[in-house]
């Protein structure tokens, strides 16, 4: 029987601090101390997809194994 999965299988996508980092921006978010913008100013983050994207973004800059970024062409 053929395999069902056609990606080779490398192992996790994504380390475990970068899950440490979205649990912390979900858990921010729910006490609603998460904020948009650089500097904060933009107002708290309601949506659950963008507080997501803050914590793997935050998992990049401190250097954890996320995948790039998708380039918008």
């Amino acid at each position: 029987m053929a395999s069902k999965r056609s990606r080779k299988s490398s192992g996790r996508r994504y380390g475990k601090a970068a899950s440490k980092s979205v649990k912390s921006a979900m858990h921010r978010r729910k006490k609603g101390t998460l904020k948009r913008g650089k500097s904060g100013h933009g107002g708290k983050v309601k949506s659950r997809k963008q507080a997501i994207a803050i914590g793997l973004s935050e998992a990049r800059k401190k250097g954890a194994k996320v995948p790039r970024k998708k380039s918008s062409s």
